[in-house]
């Protein structure tokens, strides 16, 4: 193993270096913004208050009693023009871009109608526009300020002030005032657009110098901070990587470490990092027999997973084709080896049987019980006996030789594939889920019986229900709905319901992944606590019978199916 060796522009000092550079930045940010924000709030308020103060001086320049006569005859006089000229001057000398003023209608769709009364010129600070002449109109305008507008008109306001952007004047600030007449009426309404270029500019200036003055002062404190790190903490800490490093590619103890004559935590551990050494070296003595010892459990344990997933059937398309069903079904253990089990099979040339069943506990035990029990209640329903006989039998055998106290809970159904009629018996196992054709998934409420190997003696009897062309049944075990997450709440069979009705379209096969992907998703992190087993079938209808496919699909030793998820 090639370990470089640790230096102060790796590890550790890099990156308290690079934390203490972002925090001063961080905090050289947040100073920034609320400075410019501030300064930006403060020339702002002073371009208002210009402005507003611009507008005053323009109202008290005009004679809002002769509006009316000018709008109306559409000429001008001595008065007026003398009164323009003023208008000119106060703008150019304010450095103003406009000075206008306007006799304002207000329209029923919160519009305005502007029409001029005065403008000033524009050919000292715009040659290419034009301005507006006396009784020009603008329709349908400025719909954004129609309550500000409203407001200074016929409410009585002081004033009002607005931003624009626009591409002939740039960023300028607005203020409008009302033009009272000699009864005290609003008449007209006196406009100031000032532009606000120095603003922008000073904010430059404002950004470009801040951040010249914060990239010279994180330099410095860079190269103070850095020196006394290197000096205080990082030399030690590179000692203890160094002789850590040392130890993993060696495998030798030492007492190097004890050269850290440190009374803070960087002594500390290096202290213990020593005793670790020289710990891990006694430990490695007897590793090598531990590891062979496990190697050879875990072996023996994948053999196991391998034959219990082999006893499984995985003839889907033949069993499909020979009781013509769509059939799909996947079993999760736990552990390496599980107590749950699903067997599909002919019974006879028109009888197809489903198994699903649950064993108590979990690991090897359960798997062997597994084993046992799914044998026997093939072997009996091969034999033509019912099912409710079937039981009965396989749970007296297996009553017999339970020495370790464990149970199977199983529900077996054996189809009739020429008339649908489906016979079932319930050893105290999950609710069967039905969907009938072209509708949803339901629980299809039965009593069921005790479970096997519980109680030598036990009767079970037989439910019937008739299936129709397109129907499906979903069987699962208690690993399903206890699924748990890590907050040791129940995946429960609430979820399992909305799951199946959500995809109820799909056929088997791609039904049960989906569940369990649901599953997945709910328990997230926490491990799985029990074997997940589902066991899903369509009927197609009557079959037309193939002797031939039955016998060479119950010929069959039950290969691993490499669909079963692990």
């Amino acid at each position: 193993m090639n370990i470089g060796k640790l230096s102060i522009f790796t590890g550790i000092a890099s990156r308290l270096t690079f934390g203490a550079a972002v925090f001063g930045i961080l905090l050289s940010s947040v100073c920034g913004v609320l400075g410019y924000r501030d300064f930006s709030r403060i020339l702002k308020r002073q371009y208002n208050d210009t402005a507003y103060e611009i507008a005053c001086t323009a109202r008290d320049i005009l004679n809002p009693d002769k509006f009316d006569g000018y709008l109306y005859m559409k000429k001008t006089d001595e008065e007026y023009e003398k009164t323009l000229e003023m208008l000119n001057i106060l703008a150019k000398n304010s450095n103003s871009n406009f000075i206008y003023v306007v006799k304002v209608d207000f329209n029923s769709d919160c519009t305005l109608n502007y029409t001029y009364i005065y403008e000033t010129d524009t050919c000292l600070t715009y040659p290419e526009l034009e301005a507006y002449t006396l009784g020009y109109t603008e329709t349908g305008l400025k719909k954004d300020y129609f309550n500000g507008v409203t407001d200074i008109m016929k409410n009585g306001a002081e004033k009002m002030v607005y931003y624009s952007d626009t591409v002939q004047t740039g960023y300028h600030v607005t203020a409008a005032v009302p033009v009272m007449d000699s009864y005290g009426t609003p008449a007209a309404m006196v406009c100031v657009e000032k532009p606000m270029n120095r603003l922008q500019e000073a904010a430059a200036a404002y950004i470009k110098t801040f951040f010249a003055g914060t990239a010279a002062v994180l330099i410095i404190f860079s190269v103070v901070y850095v020196t006394i790190l290197h000096k205080t903490v990082i030399t030690p800490i590179l000692t203890t990587a160094d002789e850590a490093q040392r130890f993993a590619v060696e495998n030798t103890a030492s007492d190097n470490l004890l050269s850290v004559l440190r009374h803070d935590e960087i002594g500390t551990l290096a202290r213990a990092l020593c005793k670790m050494e020289h710990d891990i070296e006694n430990y490695t003595v007897n590793l090598a027999s531990v590891t062979a010892e496990r190697e050879r459990v875990d072996t023996e344990l994948a053999i196991a997973s391998r034959i219990q997933m082999s006893m499984l059937p995985e003839s889907f398309e033949k069993f499909s084709q020979c009781a013509n069903v769509d059939i799909y079904a996947l079993m999760c253990p736990a552990k390496e080896v599980g107590g749950d089990f699903y067997d599909f099979f002919m019974a006879d040339d028109t009888h197809a049987a489903f198994v699903a069943a649950d064993v108590s506990g979990k690991g090897v035990p359960a798997a062997l019980f597994m084993a046992i029990g799914k044998t026997l209640i093939k072997d009996r329903t091969m034999s033509g006996k019912s099912i409710d006989k079937v039981f009965e039998e396989v749970n007296d055998l297996l009553c017999d030789s339970n020495n370790e106290g464990l149970f199977i809970t199983a529900f077996e159904g054996v189809l009739d594939i020429e008339s649908g009629e489906f016979i079932f018996v319930n050893a105290g196992h999950e609710t069967p889920f039905i969907r009938r054709k072209n509708g949803v998934f339901e629980p299809y409420r039965i009593a069921p019986g005790f479970v096997l190997a519980g109680i030598e003696g036990t009767r079970y009897s037989c439910g019937s229900i008739r299936l129709e062309t397109g129907d499906m049944l979903f069987q699962y075990t208690d690993g399903v709905t206890e699924a748990a997450d890590i907050y040791n709440v129940l995946y429960g069979e609430g979820r399992l319901t909305a799951a199946l009705q959500r995809n109820s379209g799909l056929p088997p096969s791609e039904l049960l992944p989906k569940i369990k992907s649901n599953i997945d998703a709910f328990v997230g992190e926490a491990p799985q606590f029990d074997d997940i087993t589902m066991i899903c079938f369509e009927y197609k209808g009557k079959s037309c019978k193939n002797n031939e496919a039955a016998n060479i699909l119950n010929s069959e030793g039950g290969q691993r199916n490499d669909r079963t998820e692990n």
